[in-house]
């Protein structure tokens, strides 16, 4: 369990309420795009010069961000600093899923600095996967506590999750039902917690970070091996439904005499299109999408381009309806999904250019996650971040200070 955080006076929350905002604008605008110059920062807060100096200066205070000179050509006039996030401010993130349970730290910036896969025998239980997160999260303690202020851990669970009290209400490849998996966590390591759907945060961050960035109406669809999950982005926000649980498209139906579906149904997309017959096909017990990516890439035999092209004529179907009824700017595919895009460049495009409405069909495009394999270890860690981007004074001092500068020796001098 970890020790009460002592209270630092220097990081008190500031009082003024219009202050406190102001500094969180600033600290979300560089969270989310890395460097931003003080002109940036003005010019997109509206804020003038003054206020912005001002609010830069207690976050280098607080040790939130640090300024540098520009690099690059040489300007004309006097250069405005870069505003650059400092990594030591961190989350945690952890990504359970049938195989394995995946642990990840990351820095303030959305930038992904240690990330560790522990594969498991057999689908492990809520407690067991709590258990491994929690061991491997004390191995790194002594790190954490030197180098880094967590501002807490973001979970993401492949299944129905109340994003009020973190509770998993069902995950059904997990087999989980009524778990609190973010309550339980936060016991186990003293760490706030917090679980959402792992496609809903990865539609944020690809939103925030990857392929979605500057869109405002976007689909992300992810597959792994529990199955397809994704997020819906409508006029720049998530759409979480009346408790948290909306765009379940992995249950779209795309086959009339299709294999039956753990939800009680038949037909559902991710019965027709599943990771594990790809597997299968490419010689391989397991893993995750870059190793299908590159057991199948170059001559595929018969029976997988054959698969590969079955499976495509139903995330077709799928992506068909998405158009017709979201009319997105952007259909993002991550997971094993934009490995199927990847094999087969335009089928998906040219299916919805044929079959769905004239209007959204050619307004949208597909793109495959930019954020590979991290994008899960980004989403959830935004969860955990929330509460800081919110109050980013007030969220500091409440936790211990660094025994270590971990920063200064990464910076440049």
């Amino acid at each position: 369990m970890m020790p009460s955080p002592t209270r630092s006076p220097a990081l008190a929350s500031e009082p003024d309420p219009s202050r406190r905002n102001n500094l969180a604008l600033l600290t979300s605008l560089i969270h989310h795009n890395g460097l931003l110059s003080r002109a940036q920062l003005t010019k997109q807060t509206g804020l003038n010069r003054s206020t912005v100096g001002t609010l830069i200066g207690q976050l280098v205070d607080l040790e939130v961000v640090y300024e540098a000179a520009p690099s690059g050509e040489a300007q004309v006039g006097r250069p405005s600093p870069i505003v650059h996030p400092r990594p030591s401010i961190a989350a945690l993130a952890v990504n359970p899923e049938i195989d394995a349970v995946t642990i990840g730290l990351v820095g303030l910036g959305g930038k992904v600095q240690k990330k560790i896969r522990f594969e498991t025998e057999r689908i492990p239980t809520a407690k067991e996967a709590v258990n491994i997160a929690a061991a491997v999260i004390a191995g790194m303690r002594s790190e954490l506590d030197a180098a880094y202020r967590i501002t807490g851990v973001g979970i993401a669970v492949p299944g129905l999750v109340n994003l009020e009290d973190g509770v998993v209400r069902h995950a059904p490849h997990l087999g989980w039902l009524n778990e609190p998996v973010a309550s339980m966590l936060s016991e186990a390591t003293g760490y706030p917690c917090h679980a959402a759907n792992d496609a809903s945060l990865g539609a944020e961050g690809e939103l925030l970070f990857g392929a979605g960035a500057g869109q405002r109406n976007l689909i992300y669809l992810n597959g792994g091996a529990s199955g397809i999950g994704s997020g819906i982005i409508a006029g720049g926000a998530l759409l979480r439904g009346a408790s948290g649980y909306a765009g379940e498209l992995g249950h779209t139906f795309v086959r009339t005499s299709g294999k039956p579906c753990h939800c009680g149904a038949t037909g559902c997309l991710e019965t027709e299109v599943s990771q594990s017959s790809l597997f299968e096909l490419a010689g391989l017990g397991g893993g995750d999408a870059s190793q299908l990516e590159a057991a199948l890439s170059g001559n595929l035999s018969a029976a997988a381009a054959a698969e590969v092209s079955r499976q495509l004529e139903y995330l077709g179907i799928a992506l068909r309806n998405v158009v017709n009824t979201f009319n997105p700017e952007s259909i993002v595919l991550g997971g094993f999904l934009g490995v199927l895009h990847s094999l087969s460049p335009g089928t998906l495009e040219a299916f919805i250019e044929s079959q769905a409405m004239d209007g959204p069909a050619g307004e949208v495009k597909i793109h495959r996650a930019s954020l590979g394999s991290d994008l899960m270890m980004i989403g959830a860690a935004e969860l955990a971040f929330t509460q800081f981007l919110a109050d980013p004074a007030g969220t500091l001092s409440a936790l211990p200070m660094n025994k270590v500068d971990y920063v200064h020796a990464i910076l440049p001098s």
